[in-house]
């Protein structure tokens, strides 16, 4: 068992377990990359390196989630676009500039969401390489 994985079936309660069991099931399939747990835990699919012009540099997950017990977090970095077409459809939920944060995913609309991890790893694609974790 990988640490994210062991991370993931360490979630409680079993209710928000069982939602990151099928964020990480739809993650897999949409972005066709293993998981990994980044800063302990946030659960990552594939990573991108970096360089600013301040010549700051590193890596970091292309995207993912984190599963708390008051809400989900979604990933969809770095945050450039902001795909409003998607997020109308997405369901009920908040948004900061690269987090969408659900309290729970049955308020999610999935075909929508599965839109939007493909379409900010496809953005994220055209200003960073992206490989697999």
């Amino acid at each position: 068992m990988t640490e994210a994985e062991a991370h993931i079936a360490a979630i409680e309660p079993a209710a928000r377990r069982a939602e990151a069991e099928r964020l990480d099931t739809i993650f897999r399939e949409v972005t066709g990359f293993k998981p990994k747990l980044w800063s302990g835990r946030m659960i990552g699919y594939g990573q991108y390196d970096y360089t600013y012009e301040t010549g700051h540099s590193g890596k970091f997950l292309a995207t993912g989630f984190a599963a708390a017990k008051r809400q989900i977090s979604i990933y969809i970095l770095p945050g450039y676009t902001a795909f409003p077409d998607i997020t109308a459809r997405l369901g009920k939920h908040r948004h900061g500039k690269s987090c969408f944060y659900f309290t729970r995913l049955d308020d999610a609309d999935e075909a929508a969401l599965r839109e939007l991890i493909r379409a900010g790893l496809d953005d994220l694609a055209t200003r960073w390489p992206i490989t697999p974790t």
